[in-house]
């Protein structure tokens, strides 16, 4: 049996970490029952919140590789989840849009996230949860506002799925 020495459960970057790799690891599993990632979910979820998109910038919006999206959005179109059009005037641009499916399969998910986030939560009452839920808003509006927190090394934070 692992004990965390008692030093490293004094940092809340290391207690948001771990349960952080502990609820993603528990999402992540809930979407590969349905032949899914965490990637897919947050493109459908995008496209559904902020309507259609031009692949590239679905990837900007998201903080996606370029080269990466086109296989997550491969992958949505196969399974008939988004539906993807040329544009007429500009053949390289490519807008991807929700199918009725994709709509239907993203409340699904959001069903599972949120029983995850229920089993993830369960230590915390009703008010607690929501106080949690504020204080990680805010500290993620902090980080995702400045530069420097967002990429520590100075550069745009492109994230690339799987890795």
């Amino acid at each position: 049996m692992s004990e965390t020495p008692p030093s490293l459960l004094g940092l809340t970057t290391y207690l948001l970490s771990k349960t952080g790799k502990a609820a993603r690891s528990r999402l992540a599993a809930r979407l590969a029952e349905r032949d899914l990632r965490l990637w897919h979910m947050a493109v459908l979820s995008a496209l559904i919140d902020f309507g259609p998109h031009v692949q590239r910038e679905l990837a900007s919006r998201l903080g996606i590789d370029r080269s990466d999206i086109v296989k997550i959005v491969d992958d949505l179109a196969l399974a008939g989840l988004v539906d993807r059009a040329r544009d007429t005037a500009d053949r390289r641009r490519v807008t991807v849009t929700p199918t009725p499916a994709g709509r239907a399969v993203l409340a699904e998910l959001q069903d599972d996230a949120r029983s995850v986030q229920a089993t993830m939560l369960a230590p915390l009452n009703a008010r607690e949860q929501g106080q949690l839920a504020a204080l990680l808003k805010r500290v993620h509006a902090h980080v995702h506002a400045s530069p420097v927190a967002s990429n520590v090394h100075g550069g745009p934070a492109v994230s690339r799925p799987g890795r």
